[in-house]
């Protein structure tokens, strides 16, 4: 695990398995079909956001752009439901390492990568500087650096 530091800081914070959806991502089930199924799982709405982003291309802003932007901000909004649920105040580390954590960092590295697509700097840069609060090394894992 990455070490934080700050021996004083809050313990980082390891979100729970969410075994069903994670078992049906991982054996192909559409993430469409998962995210509806389990809507608390925010690694199906990383999934679907990062899809759609795919499919937008690097052009105009389109209608799979701002899919992405709201299956981005639904990840991440369930993920924070899930966070403070597990001690999280706001703050401190969500290590990367931690693979259930992936859903809900994924989702932030989407939300920035959407809302820099459709001009939304600040919320672009506040994604970023969350990712780097949460864990330093998950912008470069999620090719955000």
């Amino acid at each position: 695990m990455t070490s934080f530091g700050d021996l004083l800081g809050p313990q980082p914070v390891l979100l729970p398995e969410l075994h069903d959806a994670e078992d049906a991502l991982d054996g192909g089930a559409d993430p469409v079909v998962v995210a509806a199924a389990h809507p608390s799982a925010s690694i199906a709405w990383a999934r679907l956001a990062e899809a759609a982003l795919e499919r937008a291309g690097d052009g105009e802003v389109n209608h799979d752009v701002v899919a992405a932007y709201a299956f981005a901000r639904t990840g991440y909004h369930r993920g924070l439901d899930l966070l403070r649920r597990n001690g999280w105040k706001g703050f401190g580390p969500v290590p990367w390492s931690h693979e259930p954590n992936r859903g809900f960092l994924r989702s932030v590295g989407a939300l920035a990568r959407a809302a820099k697509a459709v001009g939304e700097s600040d919320e672009h840069a506040r994604c970023l500087d969350l990712l780097e609060d949460c864990d330093p090394r998950a912008a470069a894992e999620l090719g955000l650096d």
